[in-house]
């Protein structure tokens, strides 16, 4: 199908508000958790992160795939939104070096897309309404019958989606210049985030999200990383009883997004869904441990409840979303063990928080070179 002759597409919300547009990408019919993400650009980076598996994404700003694709911006195998929102799609790929079209790459992966609506009126009625469910179709022109679809969709509250994103088979990843062996928890893991690893010198071996903390010790890691990814952190708890003892062996240990959320649900923190929650990669965030600030790119929709790190007498606040004072960052007060909200590897976005990587591997180096007891 191409978007020079594109069909009608329509978008309901879970409160029954419709959106009239066009067709962008695959012809059909998709649902999830609508979310939208400011960023003005890395449109190939954001649709193809693990964490955002079972979302539809508004992407708020005006222009979408005016830069094609490119081999080499992608953070996984394959697209993982559910669906893309955008007011302008370009079907022209105006940039050298490009592989290829972004409507050709959503139709190679089967992705469904609506266009030419007012992005910033849905934006602004999601915002005042918070996060809710979606359907878009080009291929259903029933709204009651969208509607009915709509209401069935099962909330992301509660939901687990690590399993559906994250390897089956344990894999390595080696440095060019190795001094460290990192095993990484795939719980949704970003390309970029092993690529800062390797770059320090890391071997990193990825292992599956529901491996056990027996099969890691195994391997004899230096230090260990939980990355990102997608779904409620409070519905694996397997996985954060895992990843309570890992913790224990008392290595060097860092976390970021999802990971961070299952660190803290390990240390007898609490989690809670946001209202909208922060996706984009302009989000303030304040080191209160050096007083500086960073512009960071988020993408989450569950963040560590700040009553329960107020009870917590081994967890520490490391760093603050200056936007709404959210918990951006915690470390535990006498284990090496910290993590972080946001992506340091921020791929796309800004690298202010690339320091996080260093302090990781630096930490490693400091425990390795400890006398053995």
């Amino acid at each position: 199908m191409s978007l020079e002759t594109p069909q009608p597409a329509y978008l309901v919300l879970q409160d029954g508000t419709v959106f009239i547009g066009k067709s962008a990408g695959s012809i059909g019919t998709t649902t999830g958790e609508i979310a939208f993400n400011t960023g003005m650009t890395g449109y190939q980076e954001i649709f193809s992160d693990p964490s955002y598996y079972k979302q539809i994404l508004i992407m708020t700003t005006s222009h979408i795939g005016n830069y094609g694709v490119h081999e080499e911006e992608i953070e996984s195998d394959t697209i993982k939104v559910a669906g893309i929102v955008c007011k302008k799609f370009s079907q022209i790929a105006s940039r050298p070096g490009s592989s290829g079209t972004l409507q050709g790459y959503l139709e190679r992966d089967g992705i469904v897309g609506i266009c030419d609506l007012d992005t910033r009126a849905l934006v602004r009625h999601i915002r005042q309404k918070g996060a809710m469910n979606a359907v878009i179709s080009s291929e259903i022109t029933d709204v009651d019958q969208l509607k009915k679809m709509v209401s069935e969709i099962p909330s992301m509250q509660g939901m687990e989606l690590s399993s559906f994103v994250s390897t089956k088979q344990a894999y390595d990843v080696a440095s060019d210049n190795p001094s460290a062996n990192v095993a990484l928890l795939d719980l949704g893991v970003k390309r970029n985030i092993i690529r800062c690893l390797t770059e320090r010198g890391c071997n990193v071996r990825v292992f599956p999200h529901n491996s056990t903390a027996d099969e890691i010790a195994k391997w004899n890691p230096d230090g260990i990383m939980l990355s990102n990814g997608p779904g409620d952190p409070a519905a694996m708890p397997e996985v954060v009883a895992e990843i309570g003892k890992l913790v224990e062996l008392g290595l060097p240990t860092f976390g970021i997004c999802l990971g961070h959320q299952m660190i803290a649900l390990s240390q007898g923190l609490t989690t809670e869904k946001m209202f909208n929650g922060h996706r984009g990669v302009n989000h303030p965030v304040k080191n209160l441990k050096s007083g500086r600030c960073e512009i960071t790119s988020q993408n989450h929709g569950f963040v560590v409840s700040r009553d329960s790190l107020a009870d917590n007498v081994q967890i520490e606040e490391t760093h603050m979303h200056l936007n709404d004072h959210s918990v951006a960052g915690i470390q535990h007060k006498t284990k090496p063990l910290f993590s972080v909200q946001y992506h340091p590897e921020a791929s796309a976005g800004p690298h202010d928080s690339r320091y996080l990587f260093d302090q990781f591997v630096e930490r490693i180096h400091e425990f390795k070179s400890q006398p053995v007891s």
